[in-house]
């Protein structure tokens, strides 16, 4: 059984994967319902928001009926036509649904010698005269008089108002206060399409009137009074659409009216008009394109809201993953680094056991065997002290309790004394140099002396054993040394270049299947970049790897 079978980091990927699964389940459950209620929302403001679409198209309206009608009552009966053509043309041009006015110019009076029209026992009514303006399809004023038969026509207009404020006057007296609900009853007559309107007298006036009508005045006297008719066509209402968004089609049309497309609208909804326009009412239809369209704009920002929580809740699960992973890859990397370095030092102490049994159980050693064993013992000590050298200085610089002693440092000399104890340890090694610097380099010895030999270690181990070779080139330039060991080795893949450098990391090859703990590299590196330096690779399978180290000068 191999020993990654027999230990092994849990990774649950199974609780990854639910989780996943929930979120995307949550996501399109959150999705639909939201879809839902939006569409529930746009429904229910389609039939709400009419009210206001209804008010805002009858300011106009309303401002004409509350305020502009009154304004007759303020010249008091004095109207004149000249007066009253340009009060007229003003109404007409200003409220398009106006189509026709009628201005009355009346006389309360008790002279019996004048014409009247109405007589309520001893008051007499009469009409001096009768105009209609109207404006015509270029926007010009029509003022016309009407007599004659025509006067038949508007008749009844005249008489409803009159015997309205006949039948007041008898409940008349100069403590009477007129409240809006009489002046409503008495001086306005609304009926679909016609608003008729007389003007408002002092209540002076009306004490008057009642005299004339109880017969109390014997001079003879006469009273003006104004009465005017608004023909109304509800039609000509402008429809202010506050909401276009909601509303495609807006309509006046007849209280009873009949659909000719006979297509029924995907959402309807009406209201009836008030008062003179009574007869009709304001629809509101919208197709289904139209309303999914508005449904859309306001679902897209939800359904965005709720992607990025979506998204950002599988990113927490892809970086539980990815720390998953990487913690498994860790657990490998200790597990081997491990599993190394109990290898690396069983070797040595396994050479010095059986040479001390050696010693121990020989009865007579030759000097030349005890010279042999002396040499198997220091080299395998040296061996341990090495290893344990390494471990304890790439433990200082993680832990940043390592000093950094500078000196200046001959690297001539340093590296010729470092090359010709490299050429007793490694005497198959073809090794090169070239030292073409002006300047002693200000560093320390020891820690640069370490990168350099495991570099040279790592050439001598991943090299062909028919061709080991090894070419050092150190050059110095107006702001650094360059430091270059260039080996004709086995090479390395372009996907490990990012991960050599890494602890425990060891490249897959049958060079380093044992008595490697992928600290090398990872040590060069961090004393490298300790001392201020730089550290980069090039290399090529099959054909060798360069490694080029940069010092400031």
């Amino acid at each position: 059984m191999t020993t990654s079978t027999k230990y092994t980091y849990k990774k649950n990927i199974g609780l990854l994967i639910a989780f996943v699964v929930f979120v995307t389940i949550l996501f399109v459950v959150s999705v639909f319902f939201a879809r839902t209620m939006i569409s529930n929302f746009v429904d229910s403001e389609f039939s709400n928001r009419k009210v206001e679409v209804y008010d805002k198209s009858l300011v106009p309206f309303n401002d004409f009926f509350q305020n502009r009608i009154p304004e007759i009552s303020y010249y008091q009966g004095f109207l004149d036509t000249n007066e009253a053509k340009g009060m007229m043309d003003n109404v007409l041009r200003k409220y398009p649904f106006v189509r026709e006015t009628i201005f009355y110019d009346i006389a309360f009076t008790n002279d019996v010698e004048e014409p009247y029209d109405i007589k309520l026992n001893n008051l007499l009514i009469q009409s001096r005269s009768v105009y209609s303006y109207t404006l015509n399809d270029t926007y010009h004023l029509i003022s016309k008089r009407i007599g004659g038969d025509q006067l038949k026509d508007y008749y009844e207009d005249f008489s409803t108002m009159t015997m309205k404020l006949g039948n007041f006057l008898d409940r008349v007296n100069e403590s009477t206060k007129l409240t809006d609900n009489m002046i409503f009853k008495i001086f306005y007559d609304m009926a679909p399409g016609k608003v008729t309107y007389m003007n408002i007298p002092r209540i002076s006036d009306l004490v008057s009137y009642r005299d004339l009508y109880r017969g109390a005045i014997k001079q003879t006297v006469s009273y003006d009074q104004d009465l005017f008719v608004f023909f109304i066509d509800p039609k000509r209402i402008r429809i202010t659409n506050v909401y276009p968004n909601l509303y495609e089609h807006i309509d006046v049309v007849p209280l009873v009216s009949v659909n000719l497309t006979g297509e029924k609208p995907y959402l309807y909804t009406e209201v009836s008009l008030p008062g003179a326009l009574s007869d009709y009412k304001i629809t509101f239809n919208s197709s289904e394109s139209f309303i999914r369209k508005e449904t859309n704009r306001r679902f897209l920002p939800v359904v965005f809201g709720i992607s990025i929580i979506y998204f950002i809740l599988l990113l927490i699960a892809y970086l539980i993953y990815r720390n998953v992973m990487t913690n498994g890859r860790l657990y490998r990397l200790q597990y081997d680094f491990i599993n190394n370095l109990t290898h690396e030092f069983k070797t040595p102490v396994s050479v010095i056991k059986i040479a001390g049994n050696n010693i121990k159980s020989a009865e007579n050693i030759s000097e030349d065997e005890r010279m042999m064993y002396g040499r198997i013992l220091d080299q395998e000590a040296d061996k341990l002290n090495s290893l344990m050298n390494k471990l304890l200085s790439f433990t200082q610089i993680e832990n940043k309790s390592i000093k950094f002693k500078r000196e200046r440092v001959d690297l001539k000399e340093l590296c010729e004394t470092l090359f010709s104890a490299t050429k007793l340890s490694y005497p198959d090694l073809k090794l090169s140099y070239r030292i073409q610097v002006k300047n002693d380099m200000i560093t320390d010895p020891v820690l640069l002396s370490s990168v350099f030999q495991n570099l040279i270690d790592n050439a001598y181990k991943y090299s062909n054993p028919s061709n080991k070779v090894l070419d050092v080139d150190i050059q110095q330039n107006k702001k650094n040394f360059v430091i270059i060991f260039k080996d004709e080795g086995i090479g390395i893949s372009k996907q490990e270049h990012n991960h050599i450098f890494k602890k425990f990391y060891r490249v897959k090859n049958q060079y380093n299947q044992q008595g490697s703990i992928g600290l090398g590299l990872a040590f060069c590196k961090e004393i490298t970049e300790f001392m201020g330096g730089e550290i980069r690779v090039e290399s090529q399978l099959g054909k060798g790897t360069t490694f080029t180290l940069t010092f400031p000068v």
